[in-house]
């Protein structure tokens, strides 16, 4: 077998050339690939937490891998369901989570070894989750020096998209360029393996095993439709003009503004200048010109349209339809928004949090001192720091008293 250097760097090539893969399984006996994919894993947070079974990381070992390649060379392995617990989120709700035998972690790791080295080279670069090297902060960079101008925001987001991926249509997806039917099998049992709660086996009928490796690498590949549609569809149809027409009221004033200072007149001069300063040199009606931008972080995307909001109405309406019609996923209609670009600058007023109020003041200044930290680092990336006012920071951890006086 060839050491899983040469095998991903092979497969990184053949992505990078969109050719298809035709021996990908005998992949999935290839000692050098596990040993690869135990280093990556061992070391995580759930590598001691069993699934269904009590084996965990601190079992394995070189007759363990061999006891796997050879379930699969027979095409004999099978993954077991997965233990479903329950993890708190931010708005109160609970998400479910599935945690895998170590077995099954240690499969998973070199199925997503292989098919992040060939699909990775093919991604868009509009997409920044689960990717390395990308993340919020290169999302929040490309908006940042790209997206000058933008009138409207439309924030999509997918109800329960994890959940709701159909397997037949990933399988397809799949099968489009991985032309290897052992693989493919191996994916759907991966995909159908279901669940145990409270020690009650249940189906899985659609979506990724949440809390498996592989799951971000499939969603990337599933939803990687939706970023070509846009691309290729959407941004092209709602992109027109080399650039805006003049505003006919900026030359006006800007005229007037000549001759007040050609006369001497400042008085007239001050005030024609600081209506200059409101008004855009462009017209931002202009119907020749119209810009569309598009950026994904896992299941939340953004658009940026330049344009009036009749169309924008009309790329959320096309992007519900492709979604429904073509990944069989819904748009969460009530968080999904077009917004003004102009709403965002807001400013807010802090207000009490209640739930500080009972801890005594040193609790509540630590408290609030990491919170201040973390946004504070999360938007390092940002270019005019130095302009959040006292204010504005207030807003940001709210009143630190906790009280409501």
């Amino acid at each position: 077998m060839q050491s899983a250097e040469v095998v991903l760097g092979v497969l990184r090539e053949r992505g990078r050339k969109g050719l298809p893969c035709t021996q990908l399984y005998r992949q999935m006996f290839n000692r050098e690939l596990y040993l690869l994919a135990y280093g990556k894993i061992y070391s995580n947070q759930g590598a001691m937490t069993p699934g269904t079974s009590d084996e965990t990381a601190d079992g394995m070992s070189e007759e363990k891998i061999e006891q796997i390649t050879g379930l699969m060379r027979r095409e004999k392995y099978r993954f077991a369901p997965a233990r479903r617990v329950y993890i708190p989120k931010k708005n109160g709700q609970l998400r479910p989570l599935g945690m895998p035998t170590w077995s099954d972690k240690l499969v998973g790791e070199v199925v997503r070894l292989l098919l992040d080295a060939f699909y990775e080279p093919q991604f868009s670069d509009s997409s920044h989750g689960f990717r390395r090297f990308r993340g919020c902060h290169t999302a929040l960079r490309e908006i940042s020096n790209t997206w000058t101008g933008t009138t409207w925001f439309i924030e999509g987001d997918i109800s329960d998209c994890f959940g709701s991926l159909d397997h037949e249509i990933l399988l397809g997806i799949l099968a489009e360029k991985i032309h290897d039917n052992r693989f493919l099998r191996l994916i759907r049992n991966m995909l159908k393996a279901g669940y145990l709660e409270d020690w009650e086996y249940h189906d899985t009928l659609s979506g990724c095993p949440q809390g498996g490796t592989v799951s971000p690498i499939l969603s990337n590949i599933y939803l990687d439709k939706l970023d070509k549609f846009v691309e290729r569809e959407l941004i092209p149809q709602y992109t027109r003009g080399a650039r805006r027409k003049p505003n006919p009221e900026y030359a006006r004033i800007t005229s007037r503004l000549r001759r007040a200072r050609q006369r001497g007149d400042r008085a007239a001069a001050r005030g024609l200048e600081k209506q200059l300063r409101i008004l855009p040199c462009d017209d931002p009606m202009d119907p020749g010109y119209r810009r569309l931008k598009y950026l994904r972080y896992a299941d939340d995307h953004i658009l940026g349209f330049i344009g009036p909001k009749a169309e924008a109405e009309e790329i959320k309406a096309r992007l519900a339809a492709f979604l429904r019609e073509t990944l069989g996923l819904e748009l969460n209609d009530a968080k999904t928004l077009i917004t003004h670009a102009r709403s965002h600058r807001k400013h807010g007023k802090p207000w009490h949090r209640s739930r500080l109020q009972n801890l005594d003041d040193y609790d509540i200044v630590r408290k609030y001192g990491a919170e201040y930290a973390g946004v504070v680092n999360y938007y390092l990336c940002a270019t005019k720091r130095s302009v959040i006012s006292p204010a504005q920071r207030a807003e940001i951890g709210g009143d630190i008293s906790g009280s409501d006086g």
